[in-house]
C-alpha cells in the first residue's frame, strides 16, 4: 500500500473522530465598569484569563468613549499574547434606562468560530428589560448557535421582573439554538427560571457563587450565585465547567475587585 494512502487512512481513523467531536469553550464575565478604571496591567491580566476560551461574552462596559477604547486595547492584547487571532463585536449603549445604560461585547477566536451576520441588541422586550440582551449567532463547522448575553437589574430592583421575559425568546427565535448567559443577579434556583427549564434549558452551574465580597469571611470570598449559562443539553453536551477563581492570584480581595466584582465562568460544549 502506498505511503500516501496509509497516511490518509491513519488520519481518517485517528484524527477525523477528534475533529467531529471537537469542543467549543464559552466564557461569560461581568467586568465591572470596563473602561478607564482598567490599567494596562489589568488589561494584560484579563487577557490572560480570557485566552482559555474560544468565545467570551462580556457585560458592564461603560458607555463613554473609554469603554470602547479599553475593549479595543483588550482585543489587541489578546492578539499579541494569546497565540490566536481574535475579533470582537461591541454593542451600542442599551437604551431603556439612561441611569443603567451600558454596552456588551463578544470576543472570539476566528480559527474556532465565525460570527454570522451582525450581533445586535434584541428589541423584542426593550421596554420591559432595561439592558436588553445582546445577541450573536456563531458558526462552528456546520453548527450554528446564538448567544443571548444579559445583565439583569441589580438585586434590589427585582431582576426577576426582566428575567421572566426570557422564556418567550425561544419562540421568537425558534430557528436558533439559543444559549442564555450573563449576569442575572439571581441564582439559578429561583423559580423565575422554571419556564426556561421546562423548555429544556438547564443551568451549567448549580449553587456556584460568582460575585466577590468586599472582604473575605473566614476564607470565603464569594457572595452570591448571580452568573450562569443556560443551554439545552439535548442540543449540546457540556463536557466541562469551570468557575475561574481569579481573585486567588491577588494578595487582597480589594485588589481583585479592581479587575471585577464577578468571577468568569467557562464551559466546554460538544
Amino acid at each position: 500500500m502506498p505511503n500516501c494512502i496509509k497516511t490518509t487512512l491513519v488520519f481518517l481513523f485517528v484524527f477525523a473522530p477528534l475533529l467531529l467531536f471537537a469542543q467549543v469553550k464559552i466564557m461569560t464575565w461581568n467586568l465591572k465598569n470596563l473602561g478607564s478604571s482598567k490599567t494596562e496591567e489589568h488589561i494584560s491580566y484579563i487577557a490572560k484569563i480570557m485566552k482559555q476560551a474560544d468565545i467570551v461574552a462580556i457585560q458592564e462596559i461603560v458607555t463613554n468613549p473609554s469603554g470602547a477604547q479599553t475593549l479595543a486595547a483588550l482585543h489587541e492584547e489578546l492578539n499579541r499574547k494569546s497565540g490566536a487571532k481574535w475579533e470582537y463585536a461591541l454593542s451600542d449603549p442599551t437604551i431603556s434606562s439612561p441611569y443603567r445604560s451600558e454596552r456588551y461585547a463578544y470576543l472570539w477566536k476566528t480559527k474556532q468560530v465565525k460570527l454570522q451576520k451582525k450581533a445586535f441588541l434584541d428589541p423584542t422586550y426593550q421596554e420591559e428589560i432595561e439592558r436588553e440582551p445582546y445577541m450573536a449567532t456563531f458558526q462552528y463547522k456546520d453548527i450554528e448557535f446564538t448567544l443571548v448575553n444579559l445583565h439583569a437589574l441589580p438585586k434590589k430592583h427585582q431582576p426577576e421582573k426582566e428575567i421572566k421575559y426570557l422564556k418567550f425568546l425561544p419562540e421568537v427565535y425558534k430557528d436558533k439554538n439559543l444559549i442564555f448567559l450573563g449576569d442575572f443577579n439571581t441564582p439559578e434556583s429561583h423559580s423565575v427560571f422554571n419556564p426556561l427549564k421546562k423548555q429544556g434549558y438547564t443551568p451549567a452551574f448549580t449553587q456556584q457563587k460568582t460575585s466577590l465580597r468586599q472582604k473575605c469571611i473566614q476564607g470565603d470570598c464569594l457572595a452570591n450565585a448571580y452568573d450562569n449559562i443556560f443551554l439545552q443539553q439535548t442540543h449540546f453536551t457540556v463536557k466541562s465547567t469551570k468557575a475561574l477563581l481569579f481573585f486567588e492570584d491577588f494578595e487582597t480581595i480589594k485588589e481583585a475587585n479592581k479587575i471585577s466584582d464577578h468571577i468568569p465562568l467557562l464551559i466546554e460544549i460538544q
